[in-house]
C-alpha cells in the first residue's frame, strides 16, 4: 500500500471500501476512451469513464523476473464506443491501457496501479476479450537492424529521404467501380504507368472509410481501366465516388531504389550480400570471383 496516495491508503484500511477499477485506453491514433466496472459514469482526472460496456477483468498478477504478466478484460461490443469493425481493422492493436483504482464516492482519490498494452484482442458474438500485456513485453521485441538485401526503411521517412509528396510520386483519384477481392477500378490515375503504386499506400479522403489508410498490393491497367488491389481488410463498404490520395510504392529492392527513385545513396539494405549458396560454395572453373557487385 505504500505506493498509493495517503488518502486512498487510508480508505483501503477501513472495514468497508468503495473502490472500483477504471481503464483509460489510448489508441495509437491518439483517441482516448474511458471504461469502468462501476455501475455509474465517473470523471477521473478530466477523463469520463463509461459503465455501459460492462467491463470485467480477470486476476492481475505481478511476478518477479522477465515473464510477461497478462490480464484479460472482457466487455460488450457497442456501436458508440467499441465497434466490431474497428477491432477487425486493427485500430486497437498495441493500444496503451492504464488501470486505476478509484474511490467511486470520491473520484479525486485514485491511484495508477498498472500500465499495459493490448497484445491480443478477440471477439465472439456481442463480446470482446482484450489481453493486456505488461510493459515487460517490450523487452522481448527485436531491436536493432537485420542484415538483408532489402531496404529496412519506410519509403518517405527520414532514413529514406524520398519526398513522396513531390510531383510524379503521388496522385489523387476517385473510385469508379468496386469489384471483388478488394480490387477497385479508379479514375484520375491514368497518367501513371502500371505498377507505379504497387506496395504504396492509399489514404481515403472521402466516403465511409475517410481517414483510413490502406496498403496497395497491386496496380495494373486492363483495357484502359486502372485497377488497384488493396490488402484485404474489414471495414465500411467501398462505394463509387469515394475519393482518395495515393503515394508511390517501393518493393525495397536496390534496383527499384536506384531506377524508380534515384535514391541509391540512401538505400538502407545490403544488396551485394552473398547468399548462402555463395557463402558455402567453392571456386570452380567458369565462376566469376572478381569481387564485383552482386546487384548491378
Amino acid at each position: 500500500m505504500s505506493g498509493f496516495p495517503q488518502a486512498l491508503a487510508a480508505h483501503l484500511a477501513c472495514d468497508v471500501t468503495t473502490v472500483c477499477q477504471c481503464w483509460r485506453l489510448t489508441r495509437r491514433d491518439g483517441q482516448v476512451s474511458g471504461f469502468t466496472d462501476h455501475d455509474r459514469r465517473l470523471s477521473v482526472a478530466g477523463v469520463d469513464y463509461e459503465p455501459g460496456t460492462g467491463l470485467a477483468a480477470s486476476e492481475a498478477r505481478d511476478s518477479l523476473g522477465l515473464a510477461v504478466d497478462t490480464v484479460d478484460v472482457e466487455g460488450a461490443l457497442c456501436s458508440e464506443r467499441i465497434r466490431a469493425e474497428d477491432i477487425a481493422a486493427g485500430l486497437y492493436d498495441g493500444a496503451r491501457v492504464e488501470a486505476f483504482l478509484v474511490n467511486w464516492r470520491d473520484p479525486a482519490v485514485f491511484a495508477l496501479v498498472r500500465t499495459s498494452t493490448i497484445g491480443k484482442l478477440t471477439r465472439g458474438g456481442e463480446h470482446f476479450v482484450a489481453e493486456l500485456e505488461s510493459l515487460v513485453h517490450a523487452l522481448d521485441q527485436p531491436n536493432g537492424r537485420y542484415v538483408s538485401r532489402t531496404c529496412d526503411a519506410e519509403l518517405g521517412d527520414a532514413r529514406c529521404g524520398v519526398d513522396i509528396g513531390a510531383s510524379g510520386f503521388a496522385g489523387e483519384g476517385v473510385v469508379a467501380r468496386a469489384g471483388g477481392a478488394d480490387t477497385i477500378a479508379v479514375s484520375g490515375l491514368g497518367d501513371f504507368a502500371g505498377g507505379w503504386f504497387a506496395h504504396g499506400t492509399l489514404l481515403w479522403t472521402g466516403g465511409a472509410r475517410q481517414g483510413r489508410s490502406e496498403r496497395i498490393v497491386a496496380h495494373r491497367i486492363e483495357d484502359g481501366t486502372v485497377l488497384l488491389t488493396l490488402l484485404p481488410s474489414v471495414g465500411p463498404v467501398i462505394a463509387p465516388g469515394d475519393a482518395f490520395s495515393v503515394a508511390a510504392g517501393c518493393d525495397k529492392s536496390f534496383a527499384t531504389c536506384r531506377k524508380k527513385f534515384a535514391n541509391a545513396l540512401n538505400f538502407r539494405g545490403f544488396p551485394h550480400l552473398p547468399g548462402n549458396d555463395t557463402a558455402y560454395s567453392y571456386a570452380v572453373d567458369g565462376g566469376q570471383f572478381d569481387g564485383g557487385p552482386v546487384v548491378p
